[in-house]
């Protein structure tokens, strides 16, 4: 049978159209605004301080593979085993907590490298869907400080209490990644039955008090999390495949091949979940990531950044190098890479965390802290462009992204330099916003009043000799137009 080429375009089309919309699906939900006034006064902090870190770390970590997900039966390349024999390799990967002994590890190196790059909050991973919890919780002995772990003996055994105090002591608000599912408990993958997908492997409905324990074990570690380490002040869940689902999505899902052998309604009872943690952690962010409802207060688009402004609070959570978790060959981004993710992610509303892994020994390479010193050499002479800003219409415009301080309503024209331009260039043309005549320009870095110019749609600055042979930083300049511009 032949296919005209009509027919092979319309193909096409159709599937860059489905790759789209699953490439965007993480940010195109619809946001449900948060009526808290505590709560709503925490997003607006955490919208001012615009970068975060985001670790993965666990046992996995000493083999360099992805964190969790290889021992899940679904067959994705990125998660493969190199063995022919499941049985065997979940064995030896849930074995991986009697070696696991990160005597190395020491946050408050992290706190400091962090803090001075310019990152203000902290996300952990306290459980992956592994089940390995790195707190000392008192629901399963898969943790850190079980006595079968090496590491359980040390001192700093608690990491996730380590962890948080340290970044704490350096001003940051500190979140906890926790993890849904549980791959791990006899109450979501019971060993009675196969565990085809990542989803509960048994009939809640004909179990449920199989699947009532399950509620009450997440319960209690989330409420263990929320009394016994401090100001927590994010919720960071994962696993949006655990969530009420109605009966219309349970049979869509039944006629699909999306990742349910058994489509199903996980229901946490999510409402009286929050309300307990709110009660602990008055103004509690939680983020319910990729669940459409109240409970995600703000969304998290992976490894990606959005084409455009979105118009609710969101985070690109992105890998620095290598994987989500430690990789021995892992290739770190450079502080020219995540200046300008981070200055394209401002200007369009969002916030960025930078995800790092720590290695086996509790380390960070030595390329992490690389990008992490260049990146807060860009931030101590340019933080103002970033930190309580908000997107500025056009936003961007060829090399140019734009923000506003909230306050002051003061301008900034963030200039992407190329990898090898280290001379600034004679002028700047910015287009899309028109200063007024009094408006008073200068260069970040430079106490030097600009000459600029009125052209169409938009002004041209004129930079002088001494500024374009030594520019005040590298990787991108910020011109800064005085409120008089509006």
């Amino acid at each position: 049978m032949s296919i005209s080429r009509f027919q092979v375009c319309i193909l096409l089309l159709s599937l860059f159209i489905l790759s789209a919309k699953l490439h965007a699906q993480e940010y195109l939900q619809k946001y449900y605004p948060e009526t808290d006034p505590l709560v709503i006064k925490q997003i607006e902090k955490w919208q001012d301080i615009k970068f975060g870190l985001l670790m993965h770390w666990g046992p996995y970590s000493q083999w360099g593979i992805v964190e969790s997900w290889s021992i899940c039966s679904e067959d994705e390349g990125w998660c493969a085993r190199k063995t022919d024999n499941y049985v065997e390799y979940k064995k030896e990967y849930e074995n991986l907590k009697k070696t696991f002994n990160p005597t190395k590890f020491d946050p408050s190196k992290w706190a400091e490298a962090a803090s001075n790059a310019g990152m203000k909050y902290v996300i952990f991973t306290t459980k992956h869907h592994d089940g390995f919890c790195m707190f000392d919780t008192k629901q399963t002995d898969y943790k850190i400080t079980d006595k079968e772990t090496p590491f359980s003996i040390n001192p700093k055994a608690n990491v996730t209490k380590e962890i948080f105090d340290a970044f704490r002591k350096k001003g940051f608000m500190t979140g906890a990644y926790f993890s849904k599912p549980d791959w791990h408990s006899e109450n979501y993958w019971w060993s009675y039955f196969a565990t085809p997908d990542r989803n509960v492997n048994y009939q809640i409905s004909k179990y449920p008090e199989r699947w009532k324990k399950f509620v009450e074990f997440t319960h209690n570690q989330i409420m263990e999390l929320m009394t016994d380490y401090g100001r927590v002040d994010i919720l960071w869940l994962d696993g949006g495949w655990v969530r009420v689902k109605t009966d219309a999505e349970v049979r869509e899902q039944l006629l699909s091949s999306n990742y349910a052998a058994r489509p199903q309604s996980q229901d946490i009872n999510m409402p009286e979940l929050v309300r307990k943690a709110r009660e602990k952690q008055p103004g509690l962010i939680v983020v319910d990531r990729a669940v459409e409802g109240p409970y995600q207060n703000y969304l998290t688009p992976e490894n990606q950044v959005p084409g455009k402004l979105l118009p609710y609070p969101w985070e690109s959570c992105i890998i620095m190098g290598g994987g989500w978790s430690y990789a021995f060959d892992a290739k770190y981004k450079t502080p020219h890479e995540v200046v300008h993710l981070l200055v394209d992610i401002v200007s369009k509303g969002g916030n960025l965390l930078l995800n790092i892994a720590p290695s086996p020994e509790g380390t960070w390479d030595e390329e992490a802290y690389a990008t992490l010193k260049g990146v807060g050499e860009w931030m101590n002479i340019n933080s103002d462009a970033i930190y309580n800003s908000r997107p500025l219409f056009p936003y961007q415009s060829g090399k140019i992204c734009f923000t506003q301080n909230k306050n002051d309503k003061t301008i900034y024209a963030t200039y992407f330099a190329e990898k090898d331009e280290a001379k600034m260039p004679e002028k700047i043309l910015v287009e899309g916003i028109s200063p007024g005549t009094e408006a008073k320009v200068f260069i970040l870095g430079s106490k030097e009043k600009l000459n600029w110019k009125k052209v169409e749609n938009g002004f041209e600055v004129e930079i002088p000799k001494s500024l374009q042979n030594k520019p005040p930083c590298i990787n991108a300049w910020v011109i800064k137009v005085s409120n008089e511009s509006l």
